[in-house]
């Protein structure tokens, strides 16, 4: 058997290269829902509203989607019979696995039965090879009338920096597909979505 021995450059630069190849994390979904509402939600009209405006525009584009495959119809907030607000927050983990913003924070809380979920919009601030970008997306269903929360979910993965799925519309798409499915689900659940699911 002939094995071949790397100089150290051309071995440094393989690890590296193993180290931006690393997959997707699994979409890790919380959710929570509000007591004898199953028969209002996935009906009516919805206005979804989101803070940060073009940098949170993919998030909220990818959110009124599901809502409609689920039988919502869109309408202005004033004749809308539920507000879907999101709040989204994407951020760096360096090679030690730290957490750094990359946003100007816009401040906020998902509801009033689930743990609070801040928020942050911004760019990429990075440079190592083994960061990864991570989001997190947090939609809270309200009554319109009464502000009441009937439904709150939040959403969060990370990508490898160079991955096709560190693209906002991408993890967009990746944690809106995740937070609806089999909506509306039940109260205090967690679970997991892989990438090939």
């Amino acid at each position: 058997m002939i094995r071949r021995i790397l100089p150290a450059p051309i071995l440094a630069l393989s690890l590296a290269a193993c180290a931006t190849t690393a997959p997707p994390s699994p979409v890790e979904v919380t959710r929570f829902v509000a007591a004898d509402t199953s028969t209002r939600l996935g009906t009516g009209t919805v206005f979804v509203s989101a803070e940060g405006g073009l940098e949170t525009s993919a998030y909220s584009a990818a959110v009124a989607r599901e809502l409609q495959r689920l039988g919502y119809r869109e309408g202005p907030r004033s004749s809308a019979s539920q507000i879907a607000e999101v709040r989204v927050e994407r951020f760096i983990i360096g090679a030690s696995g730290q957490r750094s913003p990359v946003s100007v924070g816009v401040g906020g809380s998902t509801g009033t039965f689930g743990s609070g979920v801040g928020l942050g919009l911004g760019i990429n601030l990075g440079g190592g090879s083994q960061e990864r970008i991570g989001t997190e997306m947090a939609v809270t269903i309200r009554d319109r009338a009464s502000g009441a929360s009937l439904w709150e979910a939040r959403a969060d993965f990370d990508a490898g920096r160079n991955s096709a799925l560190a693209d906002r519309e991408a993890s967009a798409q990746r944690l809106a597909s995740a937070l609806f499915r089999d909506f509306p689900g039940n109260n205090g659940e967690t679970y997991e979505v892989r990438n090939t699911e």
